[in-house]
Formats: structure tokens, C-alpha cells, sequence
């Protein structure tokens, strides 16, 4: 697919599983029909509702990061279209993804099942709280620019687990944060500058 050749692997993407997950995933069923026609376009969408479809360059790096294996289980915050739980999806275990506003927890868990994924569950919530419930993970994949690394999310990483997060202000450029969690202690380190929409709360609705 060009836009794989051209636009990821490129670009230094090189994760043989990546690759494979940003060919496969059919982006096209995850935009709305008004924009359809620049589905494999490198950059973000608009999905409604405030909401974007991350740049498949950027998607497929955040996977990369995190060093995904066929068995882990990895919660995403902030499921928006579905397309980043269809790309991880592709090549782990499981995944458990929340999303703040309903309807796009409805548009993401009907896409994903159209798009025959079995093994996303898709959660209406406030993604500051992670999902207990299913924790802990082998990775957490955040989608939004938070201000600061949710604690929460924190204490659901597993011992040894890598998280991957925006973090800093709304509507201005942000860095991409790795988070390393070993025992009682994380490390972070920043990667890339980019820029996210903000994390909603449900405090702000």
C-alpha cells in the first residue's frame, strides 16, 4: 500500500507487525462518508464531535513505541473512530478501549465489529480512570493531550509495561511521552512534539 511505503515506513516506521497492522486495517471504514476520499491521506480527519482520526504516521508510530507481542492485552484511552484499537487489534491479544463521548463509543464498537474485530472491547467512560476492571496491561495507548499522566492510568500499567501519551496544552504543541513503568518506579522520556486534541473529562461536559 503507498501510503504505508511512502508515508510510514519512510519515515522510519519499522516493526515488521506494524507494517503488516497499517496495511491490513481498511482506514476508509473508520472516517465519516463527507471525507472518505482522503481516508488514506497522511494526515488527521475530522470525526465529529470535536474529534479527529489521528494521522496514520502517527498511529503507527505511537504502536511502535510501545513494542507490541501477539499476547498482550493493551487498553487505549480515547477510542474516537476506532481505527487505532483496529490497528493494535491486528496484532495483539486484546483490546479494551474507552471512550468519553457516546456516540463515538457507539460509531467505534459498530465500526470495529464491521470491520470484523472480535477482540476489542469498547467501554463509554471517562478515560482518566483507565478500566480497572481489565487491568493490568502490557501497554496503555493514550489519544488525547493531557496536561499531566494520569495517575490511574499509571497504576494499571504493568511492571514493565510502556504507556505512550500526549501531554501538555490544548490547541498548542504537545510531546509525545513514554512512560516506563519498573517496581514502584516510572521513567518517562519525551519522543516527538505533536498535537492532539485535548483530553476530555467528564467533569467538563
Amino acid at each position: 500500500m503507498e501510503m504505508v511505503d511512502r508515508q510510514i515506513e519512510n519515515r522510519g516506521v519499522r516493526d515488521p507487525e506494524v507494517l503488516r497492522a497499517m496495511r491490513d486495517v481498511k482506514r476508509h471504514l473508520f472516517v465519516p462518508d463527507r471525507v472518505v476520499s482522503h481516508a488514506y491521506d497522511d494526515r488527521p480527519l475530522p470525526i465529529g464531535y470535536g474529534q479527529t482520526i489521528s494521522q496514520p504516521y502517527i498511529v503507527a508510530f505511537m504502536t511502535e513505541v510501545i513494542e507490541p507481542k501477539p499476547d498482550f492485552r493493551v487498553l487505549e484511552i480515547g477510542a474516537g473512530s476506532g481505527y487505532q484499537a483496529a490497528v493494535l487489534a491486528e496484532i495483539v491479544d486484546h483490546v479494551y478501549t474507552v471512550e468519553i463521548v457516546p456516540e463515538l463509543a457507539e460509531w467505534a464498537e459498530r465500526r470495529l465489529k464491521l470491520a470484523g474485530y472480535e477482540n476489542v472491547s469498547v467501554k463509554h467512560a471517562d478515560g482518566y480512570h483507565g478500566w480497572k476492571e481489565h487491568a493490568p496491561f502490557d501497554a496503555i495507548v493514550v489519544t488525547a493531550a493531557s496536561p499531566h499522566i494520569p495517575p490511574p492510568l499509571i497504576e494499571q500499567l504493568k511492571d514493565g509495561g510502556r504507556m505512550i501519551i500526549p501531554v501538555g496544552s490544548p490547541f498548542r504543541t504537545q510531546q509525545l511521552v513514554l512512560v516506563e513503568k519498573r517496581g514502584e518506579r516510572t521513567r518517562t522520556r519525551n519522543i516527538l512534539p505533536v498535537q492532539f486534541v485535548p483530553f476530555t473529562r467528564a467533569e467538563e461536559e
